[in-house]
């Protein structure tokens, strides 16, 4: 792994600094229809399982709980995992459907979302967009200390640095990284959160 955590670089990918002033609530989402990864506010991870037996009931269970941790959590930011560049059709067609349920619990709860391509997150967090999920899990602790169980496709590990990407963004990052890697979340279109903390009281 390249990716080690170095000084603290000046913020150049601020959005908007107003809307930050009292910190930011962001939830990340790695989205699967086996297992979606998700890092709550307080940096708390879990994953939402499903089984192949509910069929399609899958979508609507994972629905379902997101819009639980939302209600629960109360993000001004979701970031989500995009979907690769290259995948087989028929992964494509289960992650497509997954993203468009949970796109509908944002959507529902007025929560805005961004999407960061996985080799631009593993590049964020390691310096190699080809990483394997051991070295996104060694990067975290070398960031920030943290360990994942229960974990064993990576799941809660990206959804995690998805959220760590979401505060670096709009320049309250949680730890030090290199500038170099930090850059790379510029490729990433990033909303505007303004509306969205007006309408949940901060800035009031």
């Amino acid at each position: 792994m390249t990716g080690v955590p170095g000084l603290l670089a000046p913020a150049r990918l601020l959005v908007n600094p107003a809307v930050l002033e009292v910190g930011a609530r962001v939830i990340g989402l790695d989205l699967s229809i086996v297992s979606t990864g998700y890092a709550l506010p307080d940096g708390t991870t879990g994953r939402i399982k499903t089984r192949t037996g509910d069929r399609d009931r899958r979508l609507v269970i994972i629905r379902d709980r997101v819009a639980e941790l939302i209600a629960e959590h109360r993000p001004d930011l979701a970031v989500l995992e995009d979907m690769p560049t290259r995948m087989k059709a028929t992964a494509v067609k289960a992650i497509g459907r997954v993203h468009g349920a949970v796109n509908t619990a944002l959507l529902d709860a007025d929560v805005p979302y961004a999407y960061v391509p996985p080799a631009t997150l593993k590049k964020y967090a390691t310096d190699n967009g080809n990483a394997p999920k051991e070295d996104m899990a060694a990067a975290a602790f070398l960031a920030a200390g943290v360990q994942f169980s229960d974990d064993p496709k990576g799941d809660r590990c990206d959804a995690w640095w998805l959220r760590a990407s979401g505060h670096d963004a709009y320049g309250v990052p949680l730890f030090e990284l290199p500038a170099a890697q930090r850059e790379r979340l510029a490729k990433v279109a990033w909303p505007d959160l303004t509306p969205q903390r007006y309408v949940l009281g901060f800035g009031q």
